[in-house]
């Protein structure tokens, strides 16, 4: 099976015996080779000799006081994030630990940039060995951006970072000022959208994110998606769960919901209060979902055997940022799990 994702730094990566990713020097490296931290052209003396300390001994311990040797205030501030990171990574145990804590424990600011790169690992771990595209591309959405061209009924994701290098004539000309415009369904326009019979193509381009997917109703796109979710509740919580779309919440008994993003959170939370909700809100709603969990006895005790509601929705701009950290923070799951 080709491999996938190699940007991700999995092959960087050690797996423990529980299916974790155990942090390497050499991933501590690739951190350090981020644009956001090497050195540049003008980088003063004592940031050039602490990045190759650095590259040298990764988890070297910096004293506060030594990054004010650096002329460069940006490349302060970056190193500070870059080893607050390091060392909550080395000290968490495993890169799955270090994101949950990141978002269960006290908070800490952390660059979305860092968060969409853990993300994106974890999702290469969890994903090791999967052999259907579709899911690949529907994973995506848990670390890149979308952009979303709604039309008739349907609903297309393409990667917002390619659109906007389309756009700016890196890509397919005139595609990306389409797509920004949302005025050209992309099933007119030269890009490649994942169906069973193609999928097989994602292969050969699956660091380029340049294939679309259909995330309408009923069609595989979202039902990989909802794969991928119940892949990230297990691999977190290793508990089973099934996550269905779902057209409408219809429930007298609605009691615990979700949104997968800033948008829909925040329109499951009106709904759920009984705000009224203008059109303009409700079609920025691109899908809904229905988990349960495989067993009750996993959920708190007060609502145990009730459906969980998830919704995805795009933002005013037609962007979707979907946030997987909410399911290891807002899923109603008992204090042992």
């Amino acid at each position: 099976m080709p491999d996938f994702w190699r940007g991700s730094g999995f092959h960087l990566l050690r797996r423990d015996a529980d299916g974790r990713l155990q942090v390497t020097d050499d991933f501590i490296r690739a951190f350090l080779d981020r644009p956001e931290v090497r050195p540049v052209d003008d980088s003063c003396d004592a940031e050039r000799a602490l990045h190759a300390a650095l590259m040298d001994a990764p988890r070297l311990p910096v004293p506060a006081g030594h990054l004010s040797a650096l002329a460069d205030p940006d490349a302060r501030e970056n190193y500070e994030v870059m080893l607050a990171l390091r060392d909550r990574l080395v000290a968490a145990g495993s890169v799955e630990a270090c994101y949950m804590e990141f978002f269960r424990g006290a908070p800490v600011s952390l660059p979305p940039v860092f968060v969409d790169q853990l993300a994106h690992v974890i999702c290469r771990n969890m994903l090791e060995g999967c052999d259907d595209p579709m899911r690949l591309r529907a994973a995506e959405l848990l670390f890149r951006s979308q952009k979303a061209t709604v039309r008739d009924g349907a609903i297309m994701l393409a990667d917002e970072e390619t659109v906007e290098m389309h756009a700016s004539g890196g890509g397919f000309g005139n595609l990306g000022r389409l797509l920004q415009d949302a005025q050209t369904p992309l099933r007119s326009i030269d890009l490649d959208i994942l169906t069973d019979d193609n999928k097989a193509l994602y292969w050969a381009q699956t660091d380029r994110y340049a294939t679309v997917l259909d995330f309408s109703f009923t069609r595989p796109g979202l039902d990989a998606f909802c794969r991928v979710l119940e892949l990230w509740i297990e691999h977190f919580f290793g508990v089973g769960s099934s996550v269905q779309p779902v057209q409408a919440i219809r429930d007298e008994r609605w009691v615990w919901h979700l949104g997968l993003d800033s948008e829909s959170s925040a329109l499951l939370n009106d709904l759920y209060h009984g705000i009224e909700v203008g059109e303009d809100r409700i079609g920025r709603l691109l899908s809904l979902f229905r988990l349960e969990f495989a067993d009750p006895n996993v959920m708190r005790q007060d609502i145990a055997g009730r459906p969980v509601y998830l919704g995805i929705a795009m933002d005013e701009d037609s962007v979707v940022r979907v946030k997987p950290q909410n399911l290891l923070v807002n899923l109603p799951l008992a204090e042992s799990v």
